[in-house]
């Protein structure tokens, strides 16, 4: 019993403090900026990733930011961010790919802000210091999908070279060969996991945020493939209003992402509130004292 009164006040205080804390309002913040950081994101990614000789760049970022949705709710825009970054454009540094750069940093803005909130904590960091480090996350994770890209094109390379050099390394480039979806949740684990510890204020360790990350990613499976599901039993919602549906289709999602993504961290802050990882481990230790001693502990 006192196991389900500790899950109790946890996720009764998570969910309290979300609802009062303006948490659907930010759910929504989140999504309409992650749907406006996308373009931009990629229009950077794809100068930076020419500049540094990883052509593939945008095919990469495509398949690893939308294999993570729902077919049917990714392909039309992904569609889009194809068409969009096919249109041929200048050097890395013009005042457009600057411009998106800083756009695509709002994105990141956008849930440090919402961390803070859920983790009840106030930022103390000077304004310019954020929005630095949100650019930064931007550029790291333009280089991390460059050097992935030059991966995906090397690998197919390797495995068609290895019989007549390597022949023992044929079977493990195979299966490298084949990444897919397995790729893109590392990178959204990946993701989630540099999130909660360095956008927002204050110090938390692994363990302190992990809880959050693997009821995070549960519940994004679960609503994704509810989501995907409910689309295509009002298949003629979508037939009836069009393009003007796929971008309302993409933001409830992106919404619903956004209001798990907080609710994960609001998990994460009740836990450490109620110091459940400590009692946790006091419990369990505890429990291994006694099964070392059942005599003296009869006694």
């Amino acid at each position: 019993m006192a196991v389900v009164r500790i899950i109790w006040k946890v996720v009764f205080d998570a969910l309290w403090h979300f609802s009062e804390d303006d948490g659907w309002a930010m759910a929504s913040h989140v999504a309409l900026s992650s749907l406006m950081a996308v373009f931009p994101f990629l229009i950077f990614g794809t100068a930076l990733g020419s500049f540094l000789g990883a052509d593939q760049f945008a095919e990469t970022a495509v398949h690893l930011i939308f294999d993570a949705w729902p077919e049917s709710i990714a392909k039309p825009v992904a569609d889009e961010v194809v068409r969009v970054l096919t249109i041929p454009r200048g050097g890395l540094l013009t005042v457009s790919v600057l411009a998106a750069a800083y756009f695509a940093s709002n994105g990141v803005e956008a849930l440090r802000i919402a961390l803070n909130r859920a983790y009840r904590v106030a930022e103390s960091r000077p304004w310019y210091m954020t929005r630095l480090a949100s650019l930064g996350f931007v550029i790291a994770g333009v280089l991390i999908l460059a050097v992935i890209s030059v991966l995906l094109v090397a690998v197919p390379l390797a495995v068609r070279n290895a019989d007549q050099w390597l022949p023992w390394l044929d079977s493990v480039l195979a299966t490298a060969d084949d990444w897919g979806l397995t790729l893109a949740l590392v990178m959204v684990t990946g993701g989630l996991l540099v999130s909660h510890l360095w956008l927002p204020d204050g110090h938390r360790k692994i363990l302190d945020v992990l809880p959050g990350i693997v009821l995070t990613l549960l519940c994004w499976s679960i609503g994704a493939y509810a989501f995907a599901y409910y689309l295509k039993a009002f298949s003629s919602y979508v037939t009836t209003y069009a393009g003007l549906a796929s971008v309302v289709i993409v933001l409830v999602f992106l919404y619903m992402i956004g209001a798990i993504f907080i609710i994960g961290a609001e998990i994460n802050a009740a836990i450490m509130k109620f110091r459940v990882k400590r009692l946790v481990m006091r419990s369990f230790l505890g429990q291994r004292v006694n099964d070392d001693h059942p005599a003296e502990n009869g006694s």
